[in-house]
């Protein structure tokens, strides 16, 4: 029955003035201007504003008071209907064309339900709003790597050498009015040992220096810069070592290795050399050479875990007791 076709009604409560013609609520013709259409609107929403409504009642008391409390919010709506070109564009074409009920239907209320604020808008602050979360929370990390590297001995007295080498650590005690608090100078001076853990340890992977165009925002706006290069790599790669035949070199040997591993770049730069130099040894740009590789991996992660004291007492308490017994030990 909802599917049938449903009789022509071009003025309907629901929509716009309801029954009425806004152009007769306001007293205009359909050829009036906007300064017309706005004329009349104020001499009526004066005249019939609740609050400065003085007529008699009608009916009873408070009759008359509600009365044109609904015919202010008639005029009030009329003119939102027709102060808009889109939507006064709209109301005419409901006038001339009142067989079309639907179309009326979904326009008016896409318009009414139609956000206020530009969706470009929202998404833009949104992104923006994530990106400085981003660059702020990679630098929080970045410096709770540098405070760790800065209480291991190793480092730490690395770097005091290289400060005192330097002189860095001697231009902290001065005398007379200069002198400052001993609190003072060992800030300072463990200012100096983390700026020197800066400058000489690269620090990898999730605790990196964050950089600018590493955040959300930049990413995005490089996305075409990205596809192009990468569009450009691939065909370079087909015609070189597919077409051509070529030898990899060292740095696509390494890519075949890190597709197979399936580890980002970041992780894959966060290796040791020697780990590098022994999968260029072992060939594991080879599939074959790097599924034997894998499988012992696998082998001796076992024999680790095989070893492991904690991994024994898991295995025994689940081969004993297991997750479904209930038992009074409380290890």
């Amino acid at each position: 029955a909802a599917l049938l076709p449903r009789p022509a009604r071009g003025l309907t409560d629901r929509l716009y003035c309801g029954r009425r013609v806004c152009y007769e609520v306001l007293g205009v013709s359909r050829q009036a201007s906007k300064a017309e259409i706005a004329r009349a609107y104020r001499q009526l929403a004066r005249q019939y504003h609740p609050d400065r409504y003085r007529g008699e009642p009608a009916g009873g008391e408070g009759s008359g008071a509600q009365a044109a409390h609904e015919k202010f919010l008639l005029i009030a709506a009329a003119y939102e209907t027709l102060k808009d070109e889109e939507t006064r564009k709209d109301y005419d074409y409901m006038l001339d064309h009142p067989e079309e009920y639907y179309r009326h239907y979904y326009h008016y209320y896409s318009r009414r339900l139609a956000p206020k604020v530009d969706v470009t808008i929202v998404i833009l602050v949104t992104v923006c709003a994530i990106s400085v979360f981003q660059f702020f929370s990679w630098w929080s990390s970045y410096n709770e790597a540098i405070n760790y590297l800065a209480s291991v001995p190793k480092y730490r007295i690395q770097a005091t050498e290289i400060a005192r080498q330097q002189g860095l650590l001697n231009k902290t005690k001065e005398k007379g009015k200069n002198r400052r608090s001993k609190e003072e100078i060992r800030e300072e001076e463990e200012e100096i040992i983390k700026d020197i853990i800066k400058n000489k340890i690269d620090i990898k992977g999730g605790y990196q220096k964050p950089k600018i165009y590493d955040i959300l925002l930049f990413q995005i706006l490089l996305a075409p810069f990205y596809w192009c290069k990468y569009i450009v790599w691939y065909c370079w790669w087909i015609y070189c070592f597919t077409i051509k035949g070529k030898e990899y070199g060292v740095e696509e040997k390494l890519y075949i290795i890190r597709r197979y591993m399936k580890m980002s770049q970041s992780q894959f730069d966060s290796l040791e050399d020697h780990q590098k130099e022994t999968f260029l040894e072992r060939q594991l740009w080879i599939r074959e050479n790097y599924e034997v590789y894998k499988r012992e991996q696998e082998e001796e992660l076992k024999k680790k875990m095989a070893m492991d004291p904690r991994w024994k007492r898991y295995r025994r308490w689940m081969k004993n007791e297991g997750p479904g017994r209930l038992t009074f030990i409380d290890d």
